[in-house]
């Protein structure tokens, strides 16, 4: 336990610890997990100054398309397009490659750097996969953007040819803490996400993994999940407020203040200092008017346009926002 020392001075010692290249400790991170008030202030303010000398002033730009919508198999408490949950969300076979291309080309013109196609279900049938993999290679040919893939649970080989294909990162969630995991989901394991994560990196993709928060977990199962992300080398790390859709397990659910997401925000930043820490789904109606002050609190990233199942703000709302923070949206423009 830390003591005798004051709350800004504790903020200010451990950001000078990040600076010099050193890993802030479980217990140290639970420090700044427990600060209030006034203090919070300080604490998202040294977290953008980490964000400026460790990672840089430029915010990736990305943007994903429910290729393959409903009807999943998995039990994730929070998901509107599992089976196990009545939320009459719309139910699709995957798309067709004209459509993907259309919405491929329409989200780098208005600025996307990175595009995922992303699939519901636990993994990809073979048949699914074939179809994918086409469309993949029309993406790479037709557009300048970086593609990514979402389509649950993969293998290395399913890895190598998505690589091959023009995919260079695979993006598989953690979601939440290991000892939270089973009040989520109990249909697959957290062990299951591992296996796919490095099965990921074991054919030379990067992996965009991170998670959902305000699902009931604590703030120490939220620095758990960081500590776990930074112990597997994840560099892109998308953060996601839970948005609690009628008709799931989670639909009840109070979400947390705008202070503790962006207190969870900053030391996510402290925690891992050079990794991209991408706003996600859900920060429009979680932080309401607030949410430029993510900027200020580590966030360098965001995935604009549309999600899954959900609408978010225009991608030209989110450059100006960027901009208007001092910071570049970087783009394929």
């Amino acid at each position: 336990m830390i003591r005798n020392m004051s709350k800004v001075d504790l903020i200010y010692r451990l950001e000078e610890k990040v600076l010099a290249g050193q890993d802030i400790s479980r217990e140290e991170a639970r420090e700044l997990g427990r600060l209030s008030g006034s203090d919070l202030y300080f604490l998202f303010a040294a977290a953008g100054r980490i964000r400026d000398l460790q990672a840089g002033n430029k915010v990736d730009l990305c943007s994903i398309m429910n290729a393959k919508s409903g009807q999943c198999s998995e039990n994730c408490k929070y998901c509107p397009q599992s089976a196990h949950h009545q939320t009459g969300v719309e139910v699709y076979d995957l798309l067709g490659k004209e459509a993907v291309l259309e919405r491929a080309r329409q989200m780098e013109a208005e600025g996307a750097r990175w595009f995922s196609l992303v699939t519901s279900g636990r993994g990809i049938s073979k048949g699914d996969l074939f179809k994918i993999l086409a469309i993949f290679r029309l993406l790479a040919r037709e557009t300048k953007l970086k593609l990514c893939a979402s389509l649950g649970t993969i293998d290395a080989d399913t890895a190598s040819r998505l690589k091959e294909a023009g995919v260079s990162r695979y993006h598989h969630n953690l979601e939440t803490a290991a000892s939270y995991f089973p009040a989520i989901c109990t249909t697959h394991s957290y062990q299951d996400r591992i296996d796919t994560i490095r099965a990921c990196q074991s054919a030379g993709l990067d992996v965009c993994s991170g998670g959902i928060i305000s699902m009931g977990e604590t703030m120490d199962q939220r620095l758990e999940m960081a500590f776990a992300l930074k112990d597997l080398s994840i560099r892109s790390v998308p953060l996601n407020i839970l948005n609690p859709i009628e008709g799931t397990a989670l639909e009840n659910q109070a979400v947390i203040s705008p202070g503790e997401i962006l207190q969870t925000i900053a030391v996510f930043r402290f925690i891992l200092p050079q990794a991209v820490l991408r706003f996600a789904g859900g920060r429009e109606k979680a932080l309401r008017n607030l949410q430029a002050l993510g900027y200020l609190a580590g966030i360098n990233a965001a995935l604009v346009g549309s999600y899954l199942t959900t609408s978010g703000r225009t991608v030209a709302e989110d450059i100006q926002m960027i901009r208007d923070m001092g910071l570049e949206a970087v783009t394929n423009s």
